[in-house]
């Protein structure tokens, strides 16, 4: 027996069982009709997405649906994979400047902790972002040196352990550096505030900043060794030997199979962070690069993956280019550098798209804007056999659109997050909505 019923503004055809209720639709449906963005490969017209239990099982044209399968014609739509935004905060920092903050800790050294212990589900800016089309977050610690564990989060679910894609994706490293002058982040407290409030930071002389330059390089060589030393302990079984949970944590990374996310901003410590890369024999990832585009010969031949801040970022030097931040992502893929693009932000992963799409106004091509912000990002932490695009085996992380979800004017109309829809509700929304039928 068939049954038709409506989601918001979608017709379904859902095999209905001898107890007289419809099959849910999350666990078994078909995407028809609609142009298919794999990213991996060719963009099928007229095409069709199968998924069952949460994956994709098939991925063409005249899809046959399968008994049971709830059918949603998607005709004029268009379906890419989610959008992952590879370095961000939602659910870390605080909502508010009542609310307390989880994305920095306390010490030079806590590679112990994951981003995804401190994950707040209930954080106002995840349906923001969710119904922009961005299904996944790269949750960033963050810290003094070494801040802790990134997690890759679903933005969808109750509690931890259900947003949880990957607990362990690399170790965050914030590589010194000789700062007269902190560079600003991304997403700093007083973005809302007035220019003329703002309290800038004093800077410092350069004596000063050298030598706590000289004294971060000391203790970061001197934790390395110390771990060494502790793996060492370890295998040989010492007598006495005691468990230490930040030396555990980085095995991992001296052993090859965790990367280092290292956040560095210059083109001087660009350099001595892939130094540091070689002499300790550890993978990198090189995280917020503003100057990378100096220094691209060496990235390429050492075959470091970059995750890029946002584009729209002023420029730090008063004599940088003003669109230096808008040109880099197609200097790197001219170079053939893997990278992807990043907001870096707690409340900005939302305008994700529109960091990718800024790009390619300055030369990078569009289908590798979008593939900076869905397949590159999943490949860089290992994760591009699981997430990233529409193939079969993949897990169903998925958008429907009626255009580009890169520019500002489509609407998404539809995500699926491990095959099952979620709500496009936002706080906005909501207001909007309130505001618009008041008298």
């Amino acid at each position: 027996m068939m049954l038709r019923l409506r989601w918001p503004g979608v017709l379904l055809t859902v095999a209905v069982s001898a107890w007289g209720q419809p099959a849910p639709a999350g666990d078994s449906f078909l995407l028809r009709g609609g142009t298919i963005h794999t990213i991996s490969g060719p963009v099928i017209e007229q095409g069709s997405v199968l998924v069952r239990n949460g994956k994709i099982v098939g991925v063409g044209r005249n899809l046959p649906a399968p008994e049971g399968t709830a059918v949603i014609d998607i005709q004029g739509k268009h379906v890419y994979p989610g959008m992952i935004d590879s370095a961000a905060m939602p659910g870390l920092e605080k909502p508010s400047a009542e609310g307390g903050a989880d994305a920095k800790e306390m010490g030079l050294f806590n590679p112990q902790l994951r981003a995804v212990a401190g994950f707040n589900p209930a954080d106002e800016h995840i349906p923001a972002a969710r119904a922009n089309g961005i299904t996944s977050v790269m949750e960033m610690p963050a810290g003094d040196l070494i801040g802790g564990q990134l997690s890759l989060i679903h933005l969808d679910g109750g509690t931890n352990d259900m947003v949880t894609v990957a607990e362990s994706t690399g170790v965050w490293l914030r590589f010194p550096a000789i700062e007269g002058a902190p560079v600003p982040g991304h997403d700093h407290d007083d973005d809302d505030e007035e220019p003329t409030t703002a309290v800038e930071a004093e800077p410092v002389s350069f004596a000063a900043a050298k030598k706590a330059f000289e004294d971060k390089m000391q203790a970061l060589n001197g934790f390395f060794e110390d771990v060494r030393r502790y793996g060492v302990a370890k295998l040989a079984g010492v007598a006495g030997f005691l468990l230490n949970l930040r030396f555990e944590a980085m095995l991992p990374v001296l052993d090859g199979k965790t990367p280092l996310f290292v956040v560095a901003t210059r083109e001087r410590e660009i350099r001595e962070a892939i130094a540091f890369g070689d002499v300790q024999k550890v993978r990198i990832i090189l995280a917020d690069p503003y100057e990378a585009y100096k220094v691209l010969p060496l990235i390429k031949a050492h075959k470091i993956p970059v995750v890029l801040g946002p584009t729209f970022t002023l420029p730090l030097d008063a004599d940088d280019d003003y669109d230096r931040s808008y040109t880099t992502p197609a200097a790197l893929y001219k170079a053939g550098i893997t990278f992807s693009i990043a907001t870096f932000s707690s409340r900005l992963s939302r305008n994700l798209p529109y960091q990718a799409a800024a790009a390619v106004s300055f030369g990078l091509p569009a289908e590798e804007a979008y593939k900076a912000v869905s397949l590159s990002a999943a490949e860089i932490f290992g994760l591009g056999k699981r997430l990233g695009s529409i193939d079969e085996g993949k897990v169903a992380d998925l958008i429907v659109t009626d255009g580009n979800p890169l520019e500002t004017m489509t609407h998404v109309t539809q995500v699926f997050i491990n095959g099952r829809p979620v709500s496009l509700e936002t706080r906005q929304k909501l207001l909007y909505e309130k505001y618009l039928a008041r008298p």
